[in-house]
Order: C-alpha cells, then structure tokens, then sequence
C-alpha cells in the first residue's frame, strides 16, 4: 500500500464527499446562522479589553472553533443515512483504503469550515476585529488537523450506534456543550472556581481555542500556539487510529 494510492483513495472519498455540499450549498449557508446569532447576540456583551481593543479579538476565534465544533461532531449523522440507504456497506467492499475512508469523510467538513471563517471575519473587520493573516492562516491549518480526528471520532460513534441513531445524538449532544463551555468559547473560564478551570486544563479543546487566539491575534511564536498544535495532532492521531479500526471492523 504506497502513499500515494492512500492519497489518491483519500481524494477520491472527499470528491465523493464534498460533491453534494457544491450541489447544495443552502445546506452551508444555513450553518453560517448560527454563529452569526451567537456574534450578534453575545459580542455586545462583552467589555473591550484593557487595553481599549475590541472584545471581537477574543470573542471570533471562539466561535471559529465552535462552527467547527458543531459541524464535524455532528458529520457522523451522514454516515448513519449512508448505512440505513446500503451505499457505506457499497463503499466497505470497494478497493479503497479503510483509513481514507475516514480522512476523506472528515476532510469534507474543512471546506464548510473555512467559509463559515471567512464570512465570520468579513462581518467583524468593520466593528473593529482586527485580521494577522499569516497567523489566521496557520490558525486554520491547526483547526483542519483537529477537524479531521474529531470528524473520524464522530463516524467511530456513528458506527457505534448504527441500529440506535438516538444514541449518537444522545452521545453528542451530551459531549457537545460541556466541551464547548469548558473551553471558554463564549466565556473566559479563568475568573471561575478551582474546579471549574481544573476542568477547562483537561479538556483538549481549550488548547485549540487559546492557540486560535494567540494566532488570529498575530502571535504566533508562543506557548498557547504550540499547545494548541499539540492538542490537535493528539485528537487527529487518536481519531484515525479509533476511527480506522472501527471502519476495519465493520
């Protein structure tokens, strides 16, 4: 098995993939929604930082990391229709790759990813967001490395739950929102109790959201930038090592 026929399988999975979004792009615009009500409606409430800078420095790589949160967690519900409909068990006998079958599927969710990003700093730039575009691109690279482990963890627990689709929705959205505020997308956690910031160091996600912070910002060479590669190497690693033998497995 060469690299390049893994690459290859990759590809060919992620045209496969990202073919019915370009058909469809309504299904992309309307995830743009949601973090556009959460920019409009939380932004206001935020101070400006001591500094006189705009809270829109803090607040848009949150909700960055959450439109990308939301999407991938939640991409193994295609996978679910693709078992009900037969077309997984079609693509299992197929000569391609167990592990590009995830990658593939997961790298799909980079494209709705990166135009949620761009329309979110096209909308905060006039209200005083300011964009390091070196550093909002590295930012991004890191963000699809995560992507691609949380998305092949959201196909393991599809796989898991494949004759009981409420467990994945179960398993999800009980997931979903203790990470999301345990990483302070939306509020800092480091005024909150003991337990609560114990909590926040444990989750790898907080690493992800600090180091968008520092690079969107500009900072790239810095410790909140390298955890936050760090963090995400380890979930990508972890997610195509669980998801891939699960997709063996079935």
């Amino acid at each position: 098995m060469s690299g390049t026929t893994l690459v290859t399988d990759t590809v060919t999975v992620f045209n496969r993939e990202l073919r019915p979004v370009l058909r469809n792009p309504f299904s992309v615009i309307f995830t743009m929604v949601q973090p556009l009500f959460f920019l409009a409606l939380f932004a206001p409430l935020l101070p400006d930082t001591g500094d006189g800078g705009s809270a829109l420095q803090w607040f848009v790589p949150g909700i960055v990391v959450m439109s990308c949160l939301f999407g991938t967690s939640s991409t193994g519900a295609n996978l679910l229709f693709e078992i009900q409909t037969g077309s997984h068990e079609r693509m299992l006998v197929s000569p391609l790759r167990r592990p590009a079958l995830i990658v593939g599927r997961a790298l799909k969710e980079i494209v709705p990813m990166l135009a949620q990003t761009v329309v979110v700093v096209a909308v905060t730039i006039p209200f005083g967001f300011r964009l390091h575009l070196a550093g909002a691109l590295l930012g991004l690279l890191v963000l699809a490395v995560f992507c691609v482990g949380l998305g092949a963890l959201s196909y393991t627990l599809a796989l898991a739950s494949k004759d009981s689709e409420w467990m994945f929705w179960g398993v999800q959205q009980t997931l979903l929102f203790p990470l999301m505020l345990l990483a302070g997308m939306l509020l800092p956690v480091d005024g909150g109790p003991d337990w609560l910031r114990a909590l926040s160091r444990l989750n790898p996600l907080t690493y992800v959201v600090e180091a968008e912070r520092a690079l969107f910002d500009g900072e790239i060479m810095s410790a909140a930038t390298g955890g936050g590669v760090i963090a995400a190497v380890v979930v990508a690693v972890l997610g195509l090592l669980v998801g891939t033998r699960s997709m063996r497995r079935a």
